[in-house]
Formats: structure tokens, sequence, C-alpha cells
């Protein structure tokens, strides 16, 4: 049940970037998650974009647009090797989403958040973390 939000400024994405880049996270963090593509799983795959108003964002160098992604999954769903990656691909998603080359990369932050195990509640109930891999089990197109 993961959840990724982007904050930019708003104009700071590409008409093309900004009608996709959602999606595109959404996958890029099911993919390093390790969860089945299918629908009830890109459906659970919660993506937010949060555009801030001009002069919202600044740094005390500059007023170059930054971008936040905070990431949200359940403790245990990333091993450090797919953290490392999350965070590589999620990291070039938004700047192709913004028409910036690798050399932006430093504008690009990823805050990875791990929910503790019974701390996060869907449909009305406590999901656990076991109960989703044994659901992803079930589900998988791959094995």
């Amino acid at each position: 049940m993961p959840m990724i939000r982007l904050t930019a400024p708003a104009g700071a994405l590409t008409e093309q970037g900004r009608s996709s880049v959602q999606r595109d996270l959404a996958a890029v963090l099911l993919r390093w998650e390790g969860a089945p593509d299918t629908a009830f799983f890109r459906a659970q795959a919660w993506s937010y974009l949060v555009e801030l108003e001009q002069g919202a964002q600044t740094t005390a160098e500059d007023d170059a647009p930054r971008f936040l992604v905070e990431v949200t999954v359940p403790q245990g769903a990333l091993s450090e090797p797919r953290k490392a990656g999350l965070v590589e691909e999620a990291t070039k998603t938004v700047l192709a989403a913004a028409a910036l080359s690798p050399d932006d990369a430093l504008r690009v932050w990823v805050l990875v958040h791990e929910q503790p195990d019974g701390t996060w509640g869907a449909g009305g109930s406590v999901i656990r973390y076991a109960d989703l891999v044994a659901l992803a089990k079930g589900q998988r197109t791959d094995a």
C-alpha cells in the first residue's frame, strides 16, 4: 500500500511531465517495492502532485525550482538496495518531467518514510505488512 507525493513549484514541470509524472512515479514505486503489476496493486499506489504557488519555494542561494518526493511504504517493504534504486529512478523521473538534466539531480530530494507495522489502515481495517506480502504472492503474474 505505497503512497508517493511530489511537491513542485507551479509551472516547473513540462505539460507532458505534469500529465504523466504521478503515474510514472507510482509505477517506479511499485517496481522497487516488488509489488505485482496487477490492477489491485496499481489502484493502491496512491500518487499526489502538490504544486506550490509562485514564490512559495526558495533556497538561501536562488529561486530555481526544487522538487520533494515523499514516499510512504510499510516498514520492511524496501531493502537498502531497493531504497537506493527507488531514489535514483524517482529522481530521474522528476528530472525528465521537468525537462532538467542529470546535472540538476541535487534539486530533487527523495524522502522515504517507513510506516511501522500495525499503523496503516485501509478499508476500515489495520493493514499488516505480512498480509500484503501474502496478497502479493497470490496475485503475482510473474511467478
